[in-house]
């Protein structure tokens, strides 16, 4: 039998910020009322939502009459970007396009910045929906009304103050190295990003959102789009869920073929790939949310693209985004090819770098991108839970800067989560379901440690430093000698060895008074009382002597090489008179 060709509904992601509107968006445009039942009316489950071509006709108005072969779109929700990167297809973003919602007010937040990081990397086509147009101070509501129909009636203030918070995002866009544009000015689609001014509340500027992903999906898609309808369903499970009834099933996103009950599938599980067979299809109505079960359909049949639930055998420890294939002829084969596609990972590995986990292939990969950018190598990426293993293997990391492992919505096992709570734990766990946040910690994290470092290394260093003994201030001529000094440059601490400028031995600085109360260090200008173990007035030592700090040579080395542009400049001078006198007898030493 001949395979018909046909263009498959093209896959849409929602992403923004978390409290930009993007469920409200998609509950104006499928006319439920999932928000309401959402805590906080944050989005907390990953759903999908087909809204078919009849439904966007009716919304945009000025669609009824144009010919489209799209049939629909399929809108993918949730909670920040874990459906984005969980949902693939060989090796790359599920998501044909994607809608990049930025609050019209607020303009870009963090989480906006690192969906823009996101869709760069796997080179989504998007639009911008500016939402909230209805809280500009004195705009006047039309109904469900084109944004540029409500526009026309706004006065000149509301129109002025609108186009400067769309050229505000237009310019934050430029910044990042996106051309942009208001969609109404877009001559071509595939140079410049379209912004739609929305509103999820009113229900203005909706229809053009529509209008403009139908006409980028007719347009520019329709290769990509094309699928077989008699070929084998191939998908990506967003969702291991356990439902009263069927035990584990699968929210799948199908994005090519056709599924059927009774088909064999391929699946990826925690131990490897198994062949099961379906036993029942749930499909979500015409403008449903999936999650709502009460609102499912069985079916026999179903075609892509369309979000639907899968009930068969042996699906405990499935992982969310791996591929579904249906067998038909060589299951080998099959199998072979899900686990090819499970190992495709697009991430650059360093010799030295931390080690990363994460629940899915696609949010390692967005994890990995985001430490690239900021230089920080990764040294392993890996899918999955936390385990010992993981830990022992960032304890033998020698870089401390290293010895780190980000864990992004991925928990800890029992035995890791032990080894973690042990006092003086030498590896950094990082934990979290933002990505930017994970990666902002971990960087916070590593310029404490390189300050507290420096720190560390500038307390053990001996300075240099030079004094001159003042007259008047013999206090004790031995066993020890205590005399009064100036400080002529540098630092002078306790615990030193002094020397003459022709490099001959004084004694040991034992301790240092300032108006009788003992202190550890001394600053040029400083005049003070310090005690030297070995030394005796009229031999080692006399007044008007000028003495030196004796610097150890590998100490002159530090200071030379990583500490010079830390040093006041008169502790330079005292440096490089000090270097100067050893360097007559021997040219290399300290070099």
């Amino acid at each position: 039998m001949r395979e018909t060709p046909r263009i498959r509904t093209p896959i849409v992601c929602v992403l923004g910020h978390v409290d930009h509107g993007k469920t409200s968006l998609l509950d104006r445009i499928r006319g439920s009322s999932v928000v309401s039942m959402e805590d906080g009316a944050i989005t907390q489950h990953i759903g999908a939502t087909i809204v078919p071509i009849e439904a966007i006709r009716k919304m945009s108005g000025s669609m009824e009459k144009v010919p489209l072969n799209v049939p629909g779109l399929l809108f993918i929700d949730t909670p920040g970007h874990h459906a984005f990167t969980t949902l693939r297809a060989r090796g790359g973003a599920l998501a044909d396009m994607a809608v990049l919602v930025v609050d019209i007010s607020q303009g870009f937040q963090p989480q906006t910045l690192e969906a823009l990081q996101i869709l760069r990397t796997y080179k989504t086509p998007f639009v911008v929906a500016a939402t909230k147009i209805d809280r500009i101070h004195g705009w006047k509501i039309n109904r469900d009304q084109p944004f540029l129909a409500s526009f026309a009636k706004q006065n000149e203030r509301v129109k002025e103050l609108l186009e400067t918070r769309v050229y505000e995002i237009v310019g934050k866009l430029s910044e990042l190295g996106f051309s942009a544009e208001r969609f109404d000015r877009v001559s071509d689609f595939q140079r410049n990003l379209a912004i739609v001014p929305v509103s999820a509340h009113t229900g203005e500027g909706i229809p053009e959102l529509l209008m403009v992903m139908i006409g980028l999906a007719q347009r520019y898609m329709e290769k990509a789009l094309s699928l077989s309808i008699d070929g084998p369903g191939m998908g990506t499970i967003l969702e291991v869920k356990e439902e009263k009834g069927l035990g584990t099933t699968l929210d799948v996103i199908l994005y090519d073929g056709t599924l059927s009950v009774g088909d064999e599938i391929a699946v990826a599980k925690q131990d490897g790939i198994i062949v099961t067979k379906v036993r029942a299809l749930l499909q979500p109505r015409p403008l449903q949310e999936i999650l709502v079960e009460d609102r499912f359909c069985r079916v026999r049949s179903v075609t892509a693209a369309a979000g639907i639930k899968v009930s068969a055998p042996n699906l405990e420890g499935a992982i969310a985004g791996s591929p579904v294939h249906v067998v038909r002829g060589d299951a080998d084969a099959v199998m072979e090819k899900i686990r090819q596609e499970m190992e495709t990972i697009n991430v650059h590995l360093s010799p030295e770098g931390l080690i990363i986990k994460a629940d899915t292939i696609g949010a390692l990969e967005a994890l990995c991108k985001e430490l690239e950018e900021k230089e920080i190598g990764v040294m392993r990426a890996e899918v999955g839970s936390v385990s010992r293993h993981d830990l022992v293997e960032a304890m033998t990391i020698k870089n401390p800067y290293y010895r780190v492992l980000i864990a992004f919505s991925t928990p800890l096992l029992p035995d890791a989560a032990d080894m973690v709570k042990e006092p003086g734990f030498p590896v950094r766990v990082f934990e979290g379901r933002v990505i930017y946040k994970l990666v902002d910690d971990y960087v916070q994290w590593r310029d404490d440690l390189k300050r507290r470092i420096e720190q560390q290394k500038f307390e053990q260093i001996i300075f240099p430093a030079k004094i001159r003994i003042l007259p008047h201030c013999i206090f004790r001529q031995s066993n020890p000698a205590v005399v009064g000094v100036r400080v002529l440059g540098g630092t002078l601490r306790t615990d030193v060895n002094l020397i003459q400028r022709d490099g001959r031995k004084v004694g040991h600085v034992k301790s240092m008074q300032l108006n009788q109360e003992n202190i550890r260090e001394a600053q040029t200008g400083a005049e003070v009382a310090i005690s030297i173990e070995g030394a005796t007035v009229g031999r080692q030592l006399d007044v008007d002597d000028e003495l030196y700090v004796d610097v150890p040579e590998k100490h002159v080395k530090v200071l030379e090489k990583e500490m010079l542009s830390h040093l006041p400049i008169h502790t330079q001078e005292v440096l490089a008179e000090f270097t100067a006198m050893r360097r007559k007898e021997n040219p290399f030493w300290g070099k």
